[in-house]
């Protein structure tokens, strides 16, 4: 398990002074990048071998967010790898070790020569080793979107929205998508999936589509021909 310890600073905090969901998405990958910078696997070594892991889902239990100056520790740890993929779970705790969200993700290992994904090196899997397992809802391996939707007003990608692969950040996604649903909507659960790229220019087109089991807005962007960039449930809280 690695970890570090933070304090909830004000311009990580919404319009109430509580961790934003941007913020609470930043703390979750900056706790992998500082793992695999700390291990020897971080940015610089995996130019050097061109290649990448890059998150295909995230799923995303809150709990309770902390407030403006609350001391916090973010925790990873990888609970397996398979094929082309990496499983890795996360928790932000309170200063008495209470867990307050908690996450699991999926990552694939992406060769930029050949522009396609492929099976990491064992150097790079025995790097992070593997522990258990996170006790938490689990979701299907692929999201089904259903049918129909409402077309609302288009995202074009802007300098703030990259990462150093110079795509949208991950987190940019889910915070587009929240962007989507009314004011001061409170959400209990992110189940995010990742299928295309987008790129500094690229235009995305959100569709609200409400879940089927009523407890979840689900935003789907995608570029102007229908292509999926990424797909957000964003479950309420009541």
């Amino acid at each position: 398990m690695y970890g570090f310890d933070s304090r909830v600073r004000y311009s990580e905090t919404d319009e109430e002074g509580i961790l934003s969901i941007e913020g609470m998405m930043n703390y979750l990958q900056d706790c992998s990048t500082f793992q695999s910078e700390d291990i020897g696997v971080g940015l610089s070594y995996m130019r050097g071998k061109k290649a990448a892991w890059w998150v295909y889902n995230w799923n995303i239990e809150i709990i309770r967010m902390p407030k403006l100056g609350d001391m916090i520790r973010i925790e990873t740890w990888p609970h397996g790898f398979r094929g082309i993929f990496g499983y890795r779970n996360f928790v932000i705790r309170d200063a008495k070790g209470e867990i307050l969200v908690q996450a699991d993700s999926a990552w694939f290992y992406y060769d930029l020569e050949s522009m396609m994904p492929s099976r990491p090196p064992k150097e790079d899997i025995d790097a992070y080793g593997s522990e258990e397992r996170l006790e938490m809802s689990q979701v299907p391996r692929r999201m089904s979107i259903p049918e129909g939707g409402t077309e609302l007003s288009a995202v074009t990608v802007t300098r703030h929205h990259l990462d150093t692969n110079h795509h949208v950040n991950n987190a940019q996604y889910i915070e587009i998508a929240r962007e989507c649903l009314p004011e001061k909507t409170k959400i209990r659960r992110i189940w995010a999936e990742y299928r295309k790229a987008a790129v500094l220019g690229d235009v995305m087109v959100p569709y609200r589509v409400p879940s089927e089991a009523g407890d979840a807005e689900i935003i789907s962007l995608r570029d102007p021909e229908g292509q999926v960039y990424a797909s957000v449930y964003l479950y309420l809280d009541e």
